[in-house]
């Protein structure tokens, strides 16, 4: 039984859309590096200095303070973090339109290959039947 089951899950781990799936995953973990790098040191400095010299992740709505007694944090502070949220949210529009665009290529290429189609309201000509082989 165990013999089996460890038969069946080798087939599935090697299957090819396994490996491309998470050959995927270590991809993506790369780019969401890549954005998040590209979001907060390349795109929210200018925007912030446009807007008149604001660190998005200092942009917050303060709740409730911090309670502080003796140096130590009684209560902390609580606080909408929306400058964070906006950090996340250009991320995922960077990412969203990467992804977007790269399925577009990759629809296109596979489109190319598969050679030109009929135009719209010609339909394909039927294969010739081929007379039985005596």
């Amino acid at each position: 039984m165990a013999g089996k089951l460890l038969e069946e899950f080798t087939q599935f781990a090697l299957k090819g859309n396994v490996i491309d799936m998470a050959v995927g995953v270590v991809v993506g973990t790369a780019f969401n590096k890549i954005v998040d790098s590209m979001v907060n040191d390349l795109v929210l400095p200018p925007l912030g200095l446009a807007i008149g010299g604001v660190d998005f992740k200092d942009l917050l709505w303060m709740l409730k303070p911090a309670v502080t007694a003796g140096g130590k944090v009684v209560s902390p502070e609580v606080a909408i973090r929306y400058g964070q949220f906006l950090n996340v949210l250009i991320q995922f529009l960077i990412i969203a339109w990467s992804v977007f665009l790269t399925v577009k290529v990759i629809t296109k290429l596979g489109a190319l290959r598969q050679g030109p189609k009929p135009p719209a309201g010609e339909a394909q000509a039927p294969a010739e039947a081929q007379p039985p082989a005596s």
